[in-house]
């Protein structure tokens, strides 16, 4: 068989298509075991790690190239699932799992995960490559729980906006302003995120109220004014980057990796925080109690780990990672980014996510019916 052949008949493999016994019936590899073992699949087999490893987490959040190499190091194919919000995942794994085996969720999420028994603690000895002390406090702090460790983090970053400065009269940098052009000069242009943390949050922020609140009269404010603009939005949606790139959107809630993406490849797109404050946040690697290929996801959580993978996953995704060593393999050019370190000033005005903005009842239902409106 060409090898071309065989790839494509391999990727249809981990892709679940075909299955296995028509794989290596295909390939001929059924009747060679010799060659079977030395095979992709088998390498993953041998591991004891499966041909495949499930991970759940954000849009452009993984560079594809170190999960194929990830592939080519262990015979096991991982398989992406993108969602947009943590309630999203918070539902699926309520209802007993997505057959996830790493699941990326922000600091906020982990106490309640960890009450409900949807995330384990974590086997240290099978990650050799996790250095506690290379971490920076405040952004690990949240995967600690009762004294164990039970998510360790990716990323952290900030939720600002992401505008085309070739539309905006002057430059955008407060979530008064955010809201106000949405209704006038950018009509129709506006992506706000499917997700009630931030939607809901910056909308408060109009109003000086806390980004975390859950005080019913500020609550009600929020959602007038998500329902007043709803009518001038292009969009509400996690994945905004195709809008902003091809313009039909010129202005979108924006999380820091997105912001310097879209800047990076189009110098045009600012990134800009609210004056008036908002969110700060980081992202964490956790297993869930329901993953059913336990030993292939610490194998893809120790590579991702390894400091030279993670500096070229920073690269990528355009967070900054909280880990010293990665750090230090960032160029001054990054380390010095105004997107990704914001002045001290803006960042001291910001909350990081309050674990009852998850579960609330009141900010689930607005968020509803903003969707709905």
């Amino acid at each position: 068989m060409k090898k071309t052949d065989f790839m494509r008949e391999l990727r249809r493999y981990h892709k679940g298509s075909v299955s296995r016994r028509h794989f290596l019936g295909v390939t001929g590899l059924g009747a060679a075991t010799a060659v079977m073992a030395g095979s992709l699949p088998m390498r993953a087999f041998a591991q004891g790690i499966g041909d495949r490893v499930s991970m759940a987490t954000w849009p452009n959040y993984d560079d594809p190239d170190n999960l194929a190499a990830f592939q080519d190091k262990t015979g096991a194919a991982v398989q992406v699932n993108v969602f947009g919000s943590n309630e999203e995942m918070f539902a699926k794994l309520q209802a007993g799992g997505a057959g996830w085996d790493v699941v990326v969720a922000t600091n906020y999420t982990i106490s309640t995960y960890v009450g409900a028994k949807m995330i384990e603690p974590l086997d240290l000895s099978k990650l050799p490559n996790y250095d506690a002390a290379a971490f920076e406090a405040r952004f690990a702090g949240p995967g600690t729980v009762d004294g164990k460790l039970y998510a360790i983090p990716k990323l952290w970053g900030t939720t600002g906006m992401a505008f085309d400065s070739t539309r905006a009269a002057q430059p955008l940098d407060s979530w008064k302003g955010f809201f106000d052009i949405t209704r006038t000069e950018f009509s129709g242009r506006t992506i706000i995120h499917d997700y009630q943390l931030t939607a809901i949050g910056n909308a408060l922020k109009y109003f000086g109220y806390s980004f975390n609140s859950v005080d019913p009269k500020e609550l009600a404010e929020a959602e007038k004014l998500l329902i007043e603009v709803k009518p001038h939005l292009f969009a509400i949606t996690s994945d905004y980057q195709p809008a902003m790139r091809n313009g039909d959107a010129w202005l979108t809630m924006c999380w820091t990796g997105d912001g310097k993406q879209l800047n990076r490849d189009m110098p045009e797109i600012h990134y800009a925080l609210g004056k008036e404050g908002g969110e700060i946040w980081s992202d964490f690697y956790c297993i869930p109690t329901s993953a059913p290929n336990r030993e292939g996801a610490y194998a893809l959580l120790n590579f991702l780990l390894d400091p030279q993978v993670n500096a070229r996953e920073a690269l990528f995704h355009g967070y900054p990672v909280p880990d010293s060593r990665v750090e230090a393999l960032m160029s001054d050019e990054m380390r010095n980014d105004p997107i990704l370190h914001p002045a001290a000033d803006l960042l001291s005005a910001l909350e990081f996510g309050a674990a009852v903005t998850l579960t609330d009842p009141n900010r689930a239902e607005i968020m509803a019916r903003f969707k709905a409106a």
